[in-house]
Order: C-alpha cells, then structure tokens, then sequence
C-alpha cells in the first residue's frame, strides 16, 4: 500500500452496492455533500479501490500519479 495512505474507516458494502463515506473526508478534503463527484479507479495489483476527486475536463485515468 501507498505510504501516503491514510486509514479512516472500514464499511460493509451495502446490498445495493453502496458504500459509505467517513464523515472525516469533509474536513480533510474540499468535497462538499451532495455535489462532489469522484472518479473510481481499480488498482488490481493492490487489490483496492482508489476514489479520487472528479476534475472536469480532466480524461486522464492514469491511476499511478
């Protein structure tokens, strides 16, 4: 795993494939409720889901910034 990671929280996927936020990313990142998209990567090596904050315009899905 990255060493930059950063543990929040651990959330069962929901039955509709939900899954839940910690309330902690709104204080430590500039997301706001209910508007901030997210682009969601698969890192298969690492086995791991990587969200990270929708740019517009911004087509890249390089995963290994």
């Amino acid at each position: 795993m990255n060493k930059n990671c950063i543990y929040l929280d651990t959330y069962v996927l929901q039955q509709d494939m939900r899954v839940r936020l910690p309330k902690s990313i709104l204080s430590n990142l500039n997301v706001e409720k209910g508007k901030t998209k997210f682009d969601i990567y698969l890192d298969s090596d690492e086995n791991a889901l990587v969200f990270r904050i929708h740019e517009e315009g911004n087509g890249d899905s390089d995963c290994d910034e």
